[in-house]
């Protein structure tokens, strides 16, 4: 393992070792506050554009499967910085298709995703909650302190890119790879509804809790025209989550809009801010953002507090939205607004994660509440 730098845009300098592939990259620094579940933060569409710091001080021990991946292909962040690196998984599930244990490093490294660890991530961390989530660069061949930042400091920010358009799907597919393990399943009896998603960067864990819930589930590429689905006939539609600021995806703001009031929607995250946006909101964007599996929500119609896991950047501004919404939701660390339904259509969203993955799972009831709102049995 070989030394590695990494340059914030204000200047801040951590040194520490290289991890997993060696190369150079740029992205927006966030810190996530999960324990566990690095293979699926690591997958998550939604970091897309950021390179992820984990203040669980030792991140690698249980390895990386095959099964626990939340999107298709390679992993989706930019860079991973860790405390400790532990490259001697011990866990059964630790391993490939072949059989073979399989390491973060290996793992990183076989995916071409740059790493650096050994570094003061609480320092790292307190600095992003006192500064904001800024842009960063890692090296692992250039240790010119003054080319680094030159480089972070020329480039333009993901704040101005679709990065939607670079993690959703070609082309319309349907889930077929089964349940979430801890939901109640329901009865065969039951009949199943259709649903499309809008894959703004979906994750797996949506899926299957949607199967779960008792949806037949058809997955759309971000782009799909609102006609398109209209003419199909789904019994509703979900607006998922993905990555960057949703002011840009301006082609799902705009299919959002035709849609409402002509089918149920569901919104998810960015799919949340999606639907905020069609209906004439504003979003604003967070100074560290919330990204981690300990966020305790409140919903405001039982007054029940959900631990729930996020990851965002950006927020609805529901004041902005007048009288179409209420809240239902807020998260009782900083006091932002967490969910809306509309008081007269069957919209509704959250801003956390219903299905978790990595997380708490005490927010799943909401795709039996999507579920009930079409009518069907929840």
């Amino acid at each position: 393992m070989n030394k590695a730098l990494m340059v914030l845009a204000d200047g801040t300098v951590f040194e520490g070792t290289g991890f997993g592939a060696e190369g150079e990259v740029i992205g927006e620094v966030v810190f996530n506050t999960s324990m566990t579940g690095y293979q699926e933060i690591l997958t998550d569409p939604s970091y897309k554009g950021q390179i992820v710091t984990m203040t669980c001080p030792q991140i690698g021990n249980y390895g990386v499967n095959d099964e626990d991946a939340e999107s298709s292909g390679r992993p989706k962040v930019e860079g991973f910085v860790v405390k400790e690196y532990l490259d001697f998984p011990s866990n059964w599930r630790a391993a490939d298709s072949s059989g073979r244990c399989k390491s973060l490093g290996n793992y990183l490294k076989e995916n071409k995703i740059v790493g650096i660890e050994g570094i003061d991530t609480r320092a790292l961390t307190a600095h992003l909650r006192n500064n904001g989530s800024q842009m960063g660069i890692i090296s692992t061949f250039d240790f010119s302190v003054e080319s680094l930042l030159h480089k972070v400091r020329s480039h333009p920010g993901i704040a101005e890119l679709d990065l939607v358009e670079e993690v959703s799907a070609a082309q319309t597919f349907s889930w077929n790879k089964g349940c979430a393990p801890w939901c109640r399943s329901v009865g065969k009896e039951d009949k199943p509804l259709n649903v499309a998603v809008y894959d703004f960067g979906v994750k797996h864990n949506i899926l299957r809790n949607l199967a779960e819930a008792g949806f037949a589930v058809t997955v759309v590429p971000a782009t799909t025209p609102a006609e398109q689905l209209l003419e199909k006939n789904f019994d509703g539609v979900l607006l998922s989550n993905g990555p960057g600021n949703p002011e840009t995806v301006t082609y799902a703001i705009e299919n959002t809009k035709k849609l409402l009031g002509k089918i149920p929607i569901f919104g998810i995250c960015l799919g949340h801010q999606i639907l905020g946006l069609a209906m004439g909101g504003r979003t604003y964007k967070l100074k560290f953002g919330h990204h981690g599996g300990n966020h305790p929500v409140m919903d405001l119609e039982t007054e029940r507090v959900e631990i729930t896991a996020q990851n965002h950047n950006y927020c609805v501004d529901i004041k902005s939205l007048g009288g179409q919404v209420r809240l239902t939701h807020r998260n009782l660390y900083d006091g932002t607004e967490e969910g809306m339904q509309h008081v007269e259509l069957p919209v509704f969203s959250v801003q956390h994660h219903p299905e978790a993955g990595p997380g708490p799972n005490d927010s799943t009831h909401i795709f039996k509440k999507f579920r009930a709102m079409i009518g069907g049995k929840a």
